[in-house]
């Protein structure tokens, strides 16, 4: 008989306000330089396909970070301290965080996500296999708003780790980058660490690849978050219109991708509102920044965070740091 999943506390801070979110979305939508935020990426339909992507030969980002934490996550792990408070940021299923639970023996599991269910029932199957482990879950978008220092002054004996893998750091613009930083920073005290993937600088070849597979998975993805934004606006997209577009922007150090105009033509985005697409006209859906090694570090030092270590693969396309307060 299987046993019936533990309840871990939840909290939920989430301030939703849908009518907000679509008219912003539409005037993104409606400006002449047209986007959509990659927050609409991850419906259920494109969860799945990111999924895929993980897989895919060409995208390397995540089994390089796990290939490192694998190979160095003995020597991670001695440097983080005992009894913490193991913040996972962006938790999704908490199986990144699940093979540090061993290692680090933490006090405490907070996952952090937007997702409320999903994230209650991933932490219930921790609590199960992990009794000694307290789970909490908080329910938040925090790249918007990070406030947990109410929540971590409960075990002040416990300095908290924050845990961000993935490079997802990377689809923030440098300031507002170095802003979150900064609020993580705030949490840490004087003893609380962040460990944190981040994707490297490395050839147009191997980056463009990577965002621009040969079985067209990311061109899907991509395409997918026109069915979402139909959805929230009662817009009238066609995805056949557009066309999956990703390059590398050496200047800024950035993979650009868009959705391409093949044609002349009108999108009704709801409430009246009607877009005009030239043949060619693209919509921004998302930015990627790549790093140097150097780069990186001087933005942790800038965030306030006064040393740090570094691990990397043998071909130097990932990096994992971790920051120290």
């Amino acid at each position: 008989m299987t046993p019936a999943l533990a309840v871990p506390r939840l909290e939920n801070t989430l301030v939703e306000d849908h009518t907000r979110e679509h008219h912003l979305l539409r005037q993104h939508l409606l400006h002449p330089a047209a986007r959509i935020d990659s927050k609409y990426f991850y419906d259920d339909v494109g969860c799945e396909l990111f999924t895929h992507i993980c897989e895919l030969d060409e995208y390397y980002p995540t089994r390089t970070e796990a290939t490192i934490l694998s190979h160095c996550g003995a020597e991670i792990a001695a440097v983080l301290p005992g009894c913490a408070q193991w913040i996972d940021l962006g938790c999704g299923d908490c199986s990144k965080s699940r093979k540090w639970l061993d290692k680090v023996q933490p006090s405490r599991l907070v996952g952090v996500d937007i997702a409320a269910d999903f994230l209650q029932h991933s932490l219930a199957k921790i609590a199960i296999s992990h009794p000694g482990v307290e789970c909490i879950g908080v329910v938040s978008d925090f790249t918007q708003a990070l406030e947990l220092r109410d929540l971590l002054s409960e075990q002040p004996l416990s300095p908290p780790v924050f845990f961000y893998p993935g490079s997802s750091i990377g689809n923030f613009a440098r300031a507002e980058a170095l802003q979150l930083l900064r609020r993580i920073r705030e949490h840490c005290g004087e003893h609380g660490k962040l460990l944190i993937g981040v994707d490297l600088i490395k050839s147009r070849d191997v980056l463009e690849a990577a965002y621009d597979d040969r079985e067209g998975v990311t061109a899907a993805f991509n395409l997918n978050v026109l069915k979402v934004v139909n959805r929230e606006l009662h817009a009238d997209f066609l995805l056949e219109n557009f066309r999956h577009d990703a390059v590398f922007n050496e200047f800024d150090s950035r993979i650009e991708m868009r959705l391409v105009s093949q044609k002349h033509h009108d999108v009704s985005l709801g409430a009246g509102s009607v877009r005009h697409f030239d043949q060619g006209e693209s919509i921004l859906t998302e930015y990627s920044y790549k790093y140097t090694p150097a780069d990186f570090a001087a933005m942790l030092a800038e965030a306030g965070f006064s040393r740090h270590h570094y691990w990397t693969d043998a071909q130097h396309w990932f990096g994992v740091f971790l920051a120290e307060a």
